[in-house]
């Protein structure tokens, strides 16, 4: 199985400039302070900017994250994370995209930009 699909993120809701998608916190996620690992929470900002981008580009295109830039702001525990993408760019070669992550009383924990290059037809 390929690591992002492990990740287990849903699209709950399709919007005009993204997608939200939530992630269930498993336990094999958290760090040694019972918090999700940051690492996991770049992991989920990644893919959820995918998730975002297919809908902008209205169906499934071959992509490589080129950047990625995460601020965590607060620890995330609970039962699950939501993530809003933002489409703030859906370019040809390029797309920006902002990802809003809350934790399960719904703070904002953690801001990433993710940028993704469109890779050709194949």
């Amino acid at each position: 199985m390929a690591f992002e699909n492990s990740l287990a993120l849903r699209v709950v809701r399709k919007h005009r400039d993204g997608v939200t998608v939530d992630f269930p916190l498993r336990e094999e996620f958290l760090n040694g302070n019972g918090v999700l690992h940051g690492g996991v929470i770049a992991a989920i900002a990644d893919e959820a900017a995918w998730h975002g981008l297919v809908h902008a580009h209205q169906g499934h295109r071959e992509m490589t994250t080129t950047e990625l830039k995460v601020n965590y702001l607060r620890p995330m525990a609970g039962k699950k994370v939501v993530a809003r993408v933002y489409v703030l760019r859906a370019g040809k070669k390029l797309s920006v995209t902002r990802v809003d992550l809350l934790d399960a009383q719904k703070r904002l924990s953690a801001i990433a930009i993710v940028t993704y290059m469109l890779l050709p037809a194949k």
